[in-house]
């Protein structure tokens, strides 16, 4: 067998990811927020790029925007108007930003600043702790650990790790650290700095004055057999009635397991802002883009200076530009439509859901949209990625909309997942808790139904629903 070395020349065609291209598909995927401050960061980097205040209609493109917008701009009368004497730049200052009024507040000497000009923050579980600690009165050493303790609080609110590891890494007593944990154990709210569930759920029995023998019983001896559901093995090591047994556990259920949960990390809130919006209008579904997008255009100094006579490196950078400020334009613009028609497809299939309500959500898969809109399933999951629609019947994301359906028994209707969990938590929450259902039971309520789900696939929705079993349903 020998080896050669040859030259062939073959024509082939293959798509090319140039930056441009790139560009126009990470815009797909970006939020509408996303895009704001990708297009803020394009205008600081690009000085061909700014603001239209004039807005045309929406029947015309983004490209005759472009190009109407090539026309010799009336360069002598905004130097005139500039140089005019008469504006009124102190009303022109009072109209800025609310941040720059407050400013003005303070130089003029005002004593007064408007509330709104203050942003309040969200008070969290350390700093209601904090609170409480610094108005007990106590020594700094103790003040001290009081504080250690605090700041080693999970989010629930439970003290975490061992009180032999904790004195030896502060080098102080055990009975020390004992009294500053029952301390902290004693503010608000109740069961806070616990160790564990149980001591947790003692703490709060303690700040109780209608707590029953049977109930601190359970507590301290059969939580573990309480959490498997096994109550005629409580009530019988007990010696008590059923009825008294699910009287203490209904009043167990009462209590606070989290305490800690209750209060916010202390960060900032995050908003969800749709990126389409849908009304019905007199029956009709219409379909907003909600980008809040700013209008931009091209600079008409710049388009003045590539139409002089200049150095080729500052035309050759000016063209340079300029293409690139087209592309984002046209990239928005094409954006704005492919949303608009990935989101009119799932409307149309989606149709009964916004009409009848969840049991009604159809299964769907990128194919099938983009089969519709005639692109590529790729393009249409960058689409729907990160993007939330406002509808009617609330706010989702558009990856909810597709899900995974099971076939009927005679293989006709299909069920989305999604509406066979909604079907699956109803049936659960209108049975009877005496005899709750099985799992198998469940199964032959929906055969009967026309949704034929097996028994396994039941289990599975009902643990991801976060239902226990049926025999930790029961109730006696």
């Amino acid at each position: 067998m020998s080896l050669q070395v040859e030259l062939k020349v073959e024509q082939s065609q293959k798509l090319v990811m140039t930056p441009e291209l790139q560009q126009a598909i990470g815009l797909l995927q970006l939020s509408a927020l996303e895009l704001k401050g990708f297009v803020q960061e394009e205008m600081i980097n690009n000085p061909l790029l700014e603001l239209n205040e004039k807005v045309d209609g929406p029947e015309e493109s983004a490209e005759n925007e472009v190009d109407a917008s090539l026309a010799e701009p009336p360069v002598d009368e905004k130097e005139k108007a500039a140089a005019d004497s008469s504006f009124e730049w102190e009303e022109y200052l009072r109209e800025e930003e609310p941040y720059q009024r407050s400013w003005n507040y303070q130089k003029s000497g005002s004593d007064f600043a408007a509330v709104e000009y203050f942003v309040s923050s969200e008070t969290n579980l350390q700093d209601h702790l904090l609170f409480q600690l610094r108005t007990s009165n106590i020594d700094s050493r103790k003040k001290l650990l009081g504080e250690y303790i605090i700041d080693s609080l999970d989010e629930n609110g439970y003290f975490r790790g061992e009180v032999a590891d904790h004195t030896s890494f502060l080098d102080v007593t055990e009975d020390e650290f004992i009294k500053a944990l029952e301390l902290v154990q004693s503010f608000e709210p109740p069961g806070i700095a616990a160790r564990d569930l149980q001591e947790c759920l003692l703490l709060q029995l303690k700040q109780r004055d209608d707590v029953s023998c049977a109930v601190e019983t359970i507590i301290k001896e059969h939580l573990p057999e309480l959490a498997e559901g096994r109550y005629r093995c409580i009530a019988k090591k007990m010696g008590i009635s059923r009825s008294e047994l699910q009287g203490a556990v209904d009043y167990i259920c009462a209590l606070n397991p989290k305490p800690g949960a209750c209060y916010g990390s202390g960060q900032e809130a995050k908003y969800i802002v749709p990126d389409i919006v849908v009304e019905n209008v007199e029956g009709d579904y219409i379909i907003t883009i909600n980008d809040n997008i700013p209008h931009l255009t091209i600079n008409p100094l710049y388009r003045s200076l590539l139409r002089k006579n200049g150095e080729d490196e500052i035309r050759g950078y000016i063209k340079k530009r300029l293409g690139s400020a087209l592309w984002l334009i046209r990239s928005i613009e094409q954006r704005r439509i492919t949303l608009h028609n990935v989101t009119q497809q799932i409307l149309d299939i989606q149709r009964p859901f916004l009409e009848k309500g969840i049991h009604f959500l159809k299964p769907l898969t990128l194919r099938e949209v983009a089969d519709q809109v005639g692109m590529h399933e790729s393009t249409i999951s960058r689409v729907t990625a990160n993007k939330y629609m406002q509808t009617p019947r609330g706010i989702y994301p558009l990856k909810f909309f597709f899900c995974g359906g099971l076939s009927g028994q005679k293989g006709e209707d299909k069920h989305s997942v999604m509406s066979i969990k909604t079907y699956l938590k109803d049936i659960i929450e209108e049975e009877d808790n005496t005899a709750p259902y099985s799992d198998r039971e469940l199964e032959e309520i929906f055969k009967n139904q026309g949704i034929d789900v097996s028994r396994r696939t039941i289990t599975k929705y009902r643990k991801e629903l976060k239902i226990p079993a049926s025999y930790k349903r029961r109730r006696l």
